[in-house]
């Protein structure tokens, strides 16, 4: 306020109190003074006016700088991490982006693996070399949808489909590139509750698949049960000097015609039920399409420096001159010295012939060698009996030793097995295939 306004103050309250002095005189106003003193009030307020205006604008000004810097930390503060539910291993580096699902409601997996070998073949005569995928476990690639639909069930979806070029099950003499295959493993939709169990609809494991194949050894990647997953397509010769095909009906006889697990009906589509865990075990069952079914019991569990596993299935394959197919194995781990056990037997009924079998022993090590990971070793021994006709009896012995590396989820394995056959009556004798293995299998 400037001294003018200050001076026209103070008159006008002196004559504001001039009445009520008793000693005070009449006092004559000038009009000039007022007119001046009115316009000088008018201004001081426009001025009081705008600086509020000034003031007003400038608080919103720092409102806004302030919503900023909150908005800047709150960006800052990392989110806070979420429990995974899938099998996950250590990614590479760089570290890739995360997979997100078109439908945000649902939680998208990505995994996978290679698994590529080589195969030296010996038939009896010739020596091969194979390029191979290996059947064992092949090269895939998987999509595992989840979605909580409450606190007890959980919506499921999984597309898996194996990429398989040159399968090792199926090349031979004749064949040295079988051709690709794309298979689709797996398309089902399931829900899983922990009170309830399991219900899954869609292609993927029928209830008694793998019943015949539990093996806790970790040689499984290419020592397993199914040992004609590895050379299965590989033609018998004759042994008497003429280098021919053995016959097998229309067709020359292969590994696969007389060694089987005989792993209950594989993966189909089918609807198919588990139950709750009790006690370490499990009930499964499955309608398969063609009219097929399934039941099957599972076990798993550890103690006493042990831990085992253990699977029995009954099956209807629906075979025009054959009926049930049981099959079941077993595998036994020393978890302080690695020492384990793996057994498993098959037998499928025939209306018209001898029942077919298969029995399977593995002798394993899993050790701690070096700080890379786990060195596993196997020994193995199979008999089969009446699988290509009646009176046929196969023996094959195979060792194998598989190395992991834990930090790159990749495994180096080989091994060595010997396929032999005696024919019915011994009236055609079967040269020995002798199959050495060299490859890899790479996780992500």
């Amino acid at each position: 306020m400037n001294r003018n306004l200050f001076t026209n103050l103070s008159t006008i309250a002196l004559l504001a109190v001039a009445p009520y002095n008793s000693a005070a005189q009449p006092v004559a106003l000038d009009p000039l003074l007022l007119q001046q003193m009115q316009e000088t009030i008018r201004q001081q307020q426009q001025q009081l006016q705008q600086q509020a205006e000034q003031i007003k604008a400038q608080a919103e000004v720092l409102q806004r700088l302030q919503q900023q810097i909150s908005t800047l930390q709150q960006a800052a503060v990392p989110a806070p991490k979420t429990v995974q539910t899938t099998p996950q291993v250590t990614p590479p580096a760089p570290q890739a982006p995360p997979i997100t699902s078109g439908n945000n409601k649902i939680r998208l997996a990505l995994s996978g693996q290679i698994n590529r070998a080589v195969v030296v073949a010996n038939d009896g005569y010739n020596s091969t070399l194979y390029h191979v995928d290996n059947t064992v476990s092949n090269s895939r690639f998987r999509l595992v949808g989840t979605a909580g639909v409450n606190n007890d069930l959980i919506l499921g979806t999984r597309l898996e489909v194996a990429v398989s070029p040159d399968r090792s099950s199926a090349v031979s003499q004749k064949d040295k590139t079988s051709g690709d295959l794309f298979d689709q493993r797996w398309v089902e939709i399931s829900f899983t509750s922990k009170t309830f169990g399991k219900l899954s609809i869609g292609k993927g494991d029928t209830a008694s698949n793998t019943t015949a194949e539990v093996d806790l050894s970790r040689t499984d990647v290419v020592q397993y049960a199914s040992i004609a997953d590895m050379g299965g397509g590989f033609l018998f010769r004759s042994k008497n000097g003429t280098q021919s095909f053995i016959p097998n009906g229309t067709s020359s006889l292969k590994v696969s015609d007389a060694f089987s697990s005989f792993d209950g009906l594989s993966r189909q589509s089918r609807l198919r039920y588990d139950s709750p865990h009790l006690y370490g075990f499990s009930l499964a069952g499955s309608l398969v399409s063609n009219q097929r079914s399934d039941l099957a019991l599972f076990w798993g569990g550890q103690g006493y420096g042990f831990k085992g596993a253990g699977a029995f299935a009954v099956s209807n394959p629906k075979l025009a001159s054959g009926g049930l197919l049981y099959d079941g194995s077993f595998s036994l781990l020393h978890s302080t010295s690695g020492l384990n056990l793996t057994l498993s037997g098959a037998m499928q009924e025939y209306n018209l012939r001898k029942n077919a079998t298969n029995l399977y022993a593995k002798l394993g090590w899993l050790a701690s060698l070096t700080s890379l990971g786990y060195t596993a070793f196997g020994v193995d021994y199979t008999r089969s009996e009446h699988q290509a006709q009646n009176g046929d009896k196969g023996y094959s012995v195979g060792a194998a030793v598989v190395q992991t590396f834990e930090k790159i989820a990749t495994e180096l394995y080989l091994q060595y097995r010997i396929f032999s056959l005696d024919r019915a009556g011994g009236t055609t004798p079967v040269a020995d295939i002798n199959i050495g293995t060299f490859g890899a299998r790479v996780k992500f």
